[in-house]
């Protein structure tokens, strides 16, 4: 009786599940490929002539081929950030937990308040002009690692927990110093949670729009297009919809080639504990 109500449970959710991504995300493609005309009507239905490579070639030419520009910003922005991210908080984590030290509870604090406390964009435009990086790719890249490195700090603090400390003394007692330590010994163990962080981090820095759009004034990324395409394209639906989909494609991609590695980093630590 329990096998047959779960696998009911198991269909119901597959529906709803499917209901609620696939139908979305239908509608989306099926916009895409259609005319202006058609599009207006804003309706589920076939299109009457497919011309995704129409408003594809008319999206990607769209004022000044923006969207490619938007695309190298996004990319530059997202594999900068993701990659000072993973480094600084496997680090930290590293730190805090095999040295914590009288200062260690005062950190946990502070990576705990970057989860909770909400960013703070005034102030942040103080410092970065104050620095001179306001307005500069290079200070997005730093708001993005210090918006994203308490999460990435906790995640790798539970799976370094699962480490034993024997490996560590065994590279001392070989004469390796504590950077040694760190990228020869336990930066490689990390690969399964390293996985996990970059594909969730590189989504959420793809798909970011409100920080670009504050600290990153003239300079285009994929989510300010969607912003500047309802702006400029309001009636026209196809080339919206189009660019929706464009920018919509590389995250999920990725999410879908990696789920499993997702889920095997966020349960390492639980698992191996």
């Amino acid at each position: 009786m329990n096998g047959r109500r779960n696998w009911v449970l198991s269909i119901v959710a597959i529906v709803v599940s499917a209901v609620v991504f696939l139908v979305p995300f239908a509608f989306i493609v099926l916009m895409a490929g259609k005319d202006r005309a058609q599009a207006s009507l804003l309706d589920f239905s076939w299109p009457h002539q497919l011309q995704f490579v129409r408003n594809f070639i008319d999206v990607v030419e769209a004022r000044d081929y923006m969207l490619i520009i938007a695309y190298i910003n996004s990319t530059v922005l997202t594999v900068a950030s993701v990659a000072g991210m993973v480094v600084l908080a496997a680090m930290v984590a590293f730190v805090l937990q095999r040295r914590p030290g009288r200062w260690g509870g005062f950190i946990n604090f502070l990576v705990l308040a970057g989860l909770i406390v909400p960013p703070a964009v005034v102030p942040t435009i103080w410092v970065l002009k104050g620095t001179g990086t306001f307005g500069t790719m290079p200070g997005l890249i730093l708001v993005e690692i210090a918006f994203g490195l308490s999460f990435c700090v906790l995640l790798f603090r539970a799976f370094i927990a699962t480490i034993p400390r024997e490996l560590d003394e065994a590279a001392v007692i070989d004469g390796a110093g504590p950077l040694r330590l760190f990228f020869r010994v336990i930066f490689p163990l990390l690969r399964s949670v390293i996985i996990t962080a970059v594909v969730v981090q590189s989504v959420t820095v793809f798909n970011d729009f409100v920080n670009p759009l504050y600290f990153l004034p003239g300079d285009p990324t994929v989510q300010l297009t969607l912003y500047n395409f309802a702006g400029q394209y309001t009636s026209e639906y196809n080339l919206l919809f189009m660019n929706i989909l464009l920018i919509t494609v590389p995250p999920l991609v990725m999410f879908l080639f990696f789920n499993r590695r997702i889920v095997a980093g966020m349960t390492a630590g639980a698992i191996k504990g």
